[in-house]
């Protein structure tokens, strides 16, 4: 999973200028995202301190880690299945 060059204090800044007044496209052009992944930060996080935003972050790499080490062990079970089955 690709890593954001930006923090979660940094998207609560950004989406809180939005709140402010400041318009999508300056938004845009200042940090260097584009529109669609304004909206998409807008839609996930809108709402959200900073330190809320870190933990869902922190819950998500998680997440990635754990689906990660399950599909391995599921590869490693299907594998020894079929060793079994191959003795038999």
């Amino acid at each position: 999973m690709r890593r954001s060059k930006f923090t979660p204090t940094q998207i609560a800044k950004i989406l809180k200028e939005f709140d402010n007044g400041k318009s999508v496209e300056e938004i845009s052009r200042e940090y260097g995202v584009s529109t669609s992944t304004f909206y998409k930060w807008r839609s996930k996080y809108a709402g959200m301190s900073s330190k809320e935003l870190k933990r869902i972050k922190e819950l998500e790499a998680e997440n990635a880690r754990l689906k990660q080490m399950y599909a391995s062990l599921a590869l490693d079970h299907q594998m020894a299945k079929e060793i079994i089955e191959k003795k038999l």
